[in-house]
């Protein structure tokens, strides 16, 4: 199997971590910022690089804004460990949804991709970017350079990307909007949660400050993982009850 994977942005976006029931998707200050920046560069069919620590919402507020704004034109391609540019092309290849077999030499697989973004504009999101190879960002770079495609790029990227792509200079140069993710703040905690899922909405803030502090830290995938086992133990003790046992339970399955 290749390391990397098309996923449709619909089905992607429209689901938290989890795929958690009753969950919504929050317009918190980064997800908005996100929107914007997205606008921008598809307007100028540029690049972006979104970048921060792994569970702080960044691939969910890509996918969000992107079915809401360009939904019909984003192809998201996510890559494990260390891809190569064959890799690249053949997801390319597969997103696109390109007839026939892929061509087996890379300047006629390159060319075949180039002919194929000149035909209408599109989104390329490539997710996980911290894994590419300075081969594989060559090669994003090379379709974006050249004078026919019609492509905005967006990288998405868990520790490390920022570094990885400020030491391709070459690419970097072309990034027009950086965007960093961070953690929730305990005021964004307060007025987050509460409307991220029922769960939360009668819950004090020294309460949710407590539960912040002890399992999730900021990181919206943690609030998801402790929204979930919560439930899954109030259904499981038939009770409806978010009390301190089924809290002391939740923190007991989640210890960092």
């Amino acid at each position: 199997m290749r390391p990397g994977h098309v996923t449709s942005l619909r089905a992607a976006g429209r689901n938290h971590y989890l795929k958690l029931a009753g969950a919504n998707v929050v317009a918190t200050d980064a997800l908005l910022v996100t929107k914007e920046n997205l606008a921008r560069v598809i307007e100028k069919q540029a690049m972006m690089c979104v970048y921060g620590e792994s569970g702080v919402g960044k691939t969910l507020s890509v996918n969000e804004c992107l079915a809401d704004i360009a939904p019909d034109l984003t192809l998201r391609m996510a890559f494990g460990a260390y891809p190569r540019p064959r890799d690249v092309r053949e997801t390319l290849f597969e997103a696109l949804e390109l007839p026939g077999r892929a061509p087996r030499r890379p300047y006629e697989f390159t060319r075949l991709l180039k002919e194929e973004l000149s035909r209408q504009f599109r989104v390329l999101v490539c997710d996980e970017a911290q894994w590419l190879s300075r081969e594989c960002f060559e090669l994003y770079r090379h379709l974006w350079d050249h004078e026919s495609t019609q492509i905005a790029i967006v990288f998405v990227g868990g520790a490390g990307c920022y570094q990885v792509l400020r030491n391709e200079p070459m690419l970097s140069s072309r990034i027009y909007i950086w965007q960093e993710f961070t953690r929730l703040s305990r005021e964004q905690v307060r007025s987050v949660i509460p409307a991220f899922h029922p769960l939360w909405e009668n819950v004090s803030a020294a309460d949710i400050d407590e539960i912040d502090k002890q399992a999730a830290h900021g990181r919206f995938r943690d609030w998801v993982k402790i929204t979930s086992l919560a439930v899954d133990e109030m259904e499981a003790r038939d009770s409806g009850i978010l009390d301190e046992g089924v809290l002391e339970w939740v923190f007991s399955k989640n210890r960092a």
